[in-house]
């Protein structure tokens, strides 16, 4: 028996809302180009029914589908700038305070007479 996968069975509001918030957009950027769901479908070498659940905002949809409709749409550029750890404050933050640290704990430890 497999586990079940609770992010795909009742994922945390705030995800599902960006997906499907992202699928709405994916469906607006082809009806604005004037694209059919199977045109963009053989465009990404994929089934219509992929393109059809990422529009939907279907959780279980891979990310290479959303990722090669943006590519399709013209829409990438912004996504290769996500999760950028240059533009990750928490992250920088913590690592800073991290080697702040490692820093005072080897001053404490020097040997030096």
């Amino acid at each position: 028996m497999s586990a079940k996968n609770t992010l795909t069975q009742a994922p945390p509001y705030p995800v599902e809302k960006a997906i499907k918030r992202l699928g709405a957009n994916l469906r607006t950027a082809r009806l604005r180009r004037n694209l059919t769901i199977k045109d963009v479908a053989q465009k990404i070498g994929t089934g219509p029914r992929a393109v059809s659940d990422a529009e939907q905002g279907k959780i279980t949809t891979a990310v290479a589908v959303y990722t090669a409709l943006l590519w399709v749409y013209d829409l990438l550029e912004p996504m290769e700038e996500l999760a950028d750890p240059a533009a990750d404050d928490e992250g920088l933050a913590m690592t800073w305070w991290r080697e702040r640290a490692s820093t005072e704990k080897s001053k404490e430890l020097d040997s030096d007479f």
